[in-house]
């Protein structure tokens, strides 16, 4: 018997769902959403059905019947801070997803997931959500008692490019240590000792280094006198954070691919700005090696931005003189999603219970 996994991974403006069998991907689709599909929701759970009913036609429209699947798995949301690692949903964690208090689309993965494996009577999972957390103590504690650091990253991709590495170097992801750097929309950058996220950027909420739509670490004092100016609304600040920032706030763009032509038209502005992103990825590639003691094995740069070689030439020139500098561009999500799943059929890896 071959098994037959449904993996779902929503974003703000798509949903992306592949069909595997065993490690052997069947299809796979993006469903696009436009910004006048979207304004009709007022919020992102209200999307549920919605998004359910157009993954089921374009199944349907895909000769795919849910008797086939074995299980459906979908990309984790932003839950309470849990171990790396593959989760059955569970109404815990149905509860948490549609009543969490950082609203974003990953939100809608494992409930699709449940709502979905519920139709084809087989088992609902998520794997490495963002809020994996594995940090050590210290790494917790800030200046000020009040402000505490936790950690939100693409640890699914993280995880499964680290291992991935890994498989290829022929290292044990267990016994070794790794600085991973997820380059996309938001920008994590990750210590990995021997299997374990001990330290990472929280990438959605404002610290490390600036990507192309957040605004990653601010001056505190030059942050807190912005925020007393009366010139910004909470919410105008809050998206400055989390999508109106970096690139997008300096160059009006979140396209990498964009200010590298601007640059090539001799956009002075756009290859500061460039630089000062990738400055600040090597300048927290270079800070993770703190928590490995200076014993990095290879420094893994991972995601879409990860394409561009220029940036990878940037940072390979600031960071090799730490470890081999290794590239593995694009997000896998996909792939990583379906391969924890088939883990779990296979009895390899017990799931995990969401508390």
């Amino acid at each position: 018997m071959s098994y037959r996994i449904l993996a779902i991974n929503p974003g703000s403006t798509s949903t992306k769902v592949a069909l595997y069998e065993e490690e052997r991907p069947l299809f796979d689709f993006t469903l696009r959403h436009t910004t006048a599909e979207l304004a009709r929701f007022t919020d992102i759970i209200q999307q549920l059905d919605w998004r359910r009913g157009l993954i089921l036609d374009a199944l349907r429209e895909r000769g795919c019947s849910l008797n086939e699947l074995s299980a459906v798995i979908g990309r984790g949301g932003l839950i309470r801070p849990v171990p790396g690692g593959v989760y059955e949903v569970n109404s815990r964690m149905r509860y948490d997803l549609r009543n969490a208090k950082m609203k974003h689309a990953c939100n809608l993965g494992g409930l699709l997931a449940a709502q979905i494996a519920h139709m084809a009577r087989v088992k609902a999972y998520i794997a490495d959500p963002p809020v994996v957390d594995e940090m050590d103590d210290v790494a917790r504690i800030t200046g000020m008692p009040m402000c505490t650091r936790y950690p939100i990253s693409h640890a699914l991709n993280q995880k499964a490019t680290a291992r991935l590495h890994c498989k290829r170097a022929g290292l044990v992801y267990e016994e070794s240590n790794l600085i991973v750097a997820h380059m996309g929309g938001g920008i994590s950058v990750a210590a990995h000792r021997k299997g374990r996220i001990v330290d990472v950027n929280n990438a959605l909420d404002g610290d490390g280094p600036f990507a192309p739509d957040r605004a990653g670490g601010i001056p505190s004092s030059d942050l807190i006198k912005t925020c007393f100016s009366g010139k910004y609304t909470e919410a105008e600040l809050l998206r400055f954070v989390s999508s109106q920032g970096g690139l997008v706030a300096h160059l009006g763009t979140n396209s990498v691919m964009q200010a590298m032509e601007r640059i090539a038209q001799g956009d002075e502005r756009a290859r500061k700005v460039m630089d000062a992103m990738c400055y600040n990825i090597a300048k927290q590639i270079c800070a993770m090696a703190a928590p490995l003691s200076g014993q990095v094995d290879a420094i893994v740069l991972t995601g879409g931005i990860a394409f561009n070689e220029p940036v990878v030439e940037y940072i390979r020139a600031h960071c090799s003189f730490l470890a081999p500098v290794t590239v593995y561009p694009g997000e896998n999500e996909l792939e990583s999603l379906a391969l924890n799943a088939l883990v779990v059929l296979r009895g390899i890896v017990d799931p995990k219970t969401y508390y």
